[in-house]
């Protein structure tokens, strides 16, 4: 059985622009327990005190699966291992689990660690040694192995088998600069496994080529049976080896079980999550797991999708937990339309008049700017207004944004919104104001319909996007805004297009209102 090692709370935090707290690093072990992951690196333990205050933490936690590991590398050279730091913080840590990291490649012994190939050798087999006596299971990082092995694969067999004699559980062989080719993995692993038969191997790649997740899989193939990765693959430089695409290539197209279905299905949203705790926007291509991965806009695609789903698509999304998404563009054909129409319960007739009514609006509204891909809000408001089912809210008489620069005031600018409309033949002029223009109009306009709509005080907004559509127009270019709004039931997305910053905004904040209104009123 392959078994999982994830490595996100150390080997992933090096990435660029992540920076886990201690809380941030318990959030994520307890959804990779969740998930089903057999190891879990937390950290280094005495490199730093927010990996002491989280392994001090983790003792507290109770994992269902997961076994807790502390990294950290071989003894000091001129030094015993028990008198070494490094490994007495290890054993003090408490958990079951130690991997350390020792210096395959010969160049790295003489440059980086400055000292003899031999007494790297010992390095290597005395702190394995000393960690087996305290009862741990120990793995052993064979940095730079395979670089290592092109270079001089007789020092890089021995450096392997140096920890095999002080009774190492696994052998873990890393492409560390991530640099190797699938066939120069293949090579290595070959080579272990010949001069080593009966050792447990396991593999750690860098993306720097591109190559981790096909040199992973290659990997595995060539015998190894232990996993490292980060979920998403973040890490340093170019990344890790990203989990959330090789588990679903490990079980459903290489036939091993490393996880439940239940807990496969589970990969997405926990890859979502580890995201959000990273502050890390999801990777939309993401393979499995992203928005788009099962995400279709060609007409042709879309009719062959309706009639056969593997047409276009290599598993079921239902697998990974993720879902089918049927874009509109300018690219749509009326299969787009009517399947997109079923997944609204539209049900759009599909004798063609009615579809091509909704069809030619939407491409007439994309030539000006939109696009409804990432906001589905303002195009089920578009496929009522173009079969003249769309009642609005309200009826708009005017609004206007006024920005005062007071140097004098707190904060320096005041900025107030004032909307006159109509709700059923009353009038209402509104005052709001704001931190700023969309700010004030969003209060102006609550303020104004509130009183006529209570059930929008249950609405909030919660993103604003920006987005230059003619870019080479310079400031007078087209901008697109989407807002993202949510209630206690539900989350949408609308648009608005102008050349018109202001403009934009109020298209878009409308939409949000006027699609509350719809969908409570459709679930009425």
């Amino acid at each position: 059985m392959i078994k999982l090692f994830d490595t996100t709370l150390r080997d992933g935090s090096q990435a660029e622009g992540i920076s886990f707290s201690p809380h941030d690093k318990l959030r994520i072990a307890q959804a990779l327990d969740r998930l089903g992951i057999h190891y879990i690196e937390g950290g280094w333990p005495g490199s730093n005190p927010k990996d002491n205050q989280f392994f001090q933490e983790a003792r507290k936690l109770k994992f269902k699966q997961a076994r807790l590991v502390a990294f950290g590398s071989t003894r000091r050279k001129g030094i015993s291992a028990s008198r070494d730091p490094n490994l007495q913080a290890i054993v003090s840590s408490k958990t079951p689990v130690a991997c350390i990291f020792g210096k395959s490649w010969d160049m790295q012994v003489t440059h980086a660690l400055r000292t003899t190939p031999d007494e790297n050798l010992a390095m290597i087999h005395d702190s394995v040694k000393f960690l087996k006596s305290k009862k741990l299971e120990v793995i052993y990082d064979a940095e730079h192995f395979f670089d290592g092995y092109r270079a001089n694969p007789g020092y890089a067999l021995k450096t392997v088998q140096a920890a095999l004699a002080g009774g190492v559980d696994n052998i873990t062989l890393c492409d560390t600069n991530g640099g190797s080719l699938p066939t120069q993995i293949a090579e290595g692993v070959h080579a272990v496994r010949r001069a080593f038969p009966k050792a447990a191997l396991g593999i750690h790649v860098h993306n720097d080529s591109g190559c981790a997740v096909a040199n992973t899989l290659t990997a595995v193939d060539a015998g190894v049976t232990l996993v490292q990765g980060v979920m998403n693959g973040f890490g340093e430089r170019c990344g890790n080896a990203d989990l959330a695409v090789i588990i679903p290539d490990l079980q459903l197209k290489m036939g091993h079980p490393v996880l439940s279905e239940d807990q496969l299905r589970s990969i997405t949203e926990v890859s979502h999550t580890i995201a959000e705790i990273a502050n890390i926007v999801p990777n939309q291509r993401q393979p499995y797991v992203g928005h788009s991965a099962f995400a279709h806009k060609g007409g042709i695609h879309v009719s062959a999708v309706a009639r056969h789903a593997e047409t276009y698509e290599h598993i079921d999304p239902v697998l990974v937990g993720n879902e089918r998404r049927i874009l509109i563009s300018e690219l749509s054909g009326k299969s787009n339309l009517l399947l997109k129409s079923v997944t609204l319960q539209k049900n759009l007739s599909k004798s063609g008049k009615v579809a091509q009514v909704v069809l030619d609006a939407l491409k007439k509204k994309e030539l000006e700017g939109y696009h409804f891909e990432g906001a589905e809000a303002s195009f089920e408001l578009l496929v009522e207004k173009a079969l003249g089912r769309h009642k609005p809210a309200f009826d708009l008489e005017s609004y206007r944004v006024s920005v005062e620069g007071t140097p004098q005031a707190e904060g320096g600018v005041i900025t107030e919104a004032t909307v006159k409309l109509r709700v059923g033949g009353k009038s209402d002029h509104t005052v709001g104001e704001g931190d700023g223009p969309v700010n004030a109009l969003d209060n102006a306009l609550r303020r104004a319909l509130e009183k006529f709509y209570p059930s929008l005080k249950e609405m909030t907004l919660t993103d604003f996007k920006v987005r230059v559509v003619n870019a080479a127009a310079g400031t007078a270019a087209k901008v697109r805004v989407l807002i993202e709004s949510r209630d206690h039931k539900d989350e949408w997305t609308t648009m608005g297009v102008s050349t018109n910053l202001i403009e934009a905004s109020w298209l878009a904040l409308v939409d949000a209102v006027e699609y509350k209104f719809f969908k409570d009123a459709v679930r009425e």
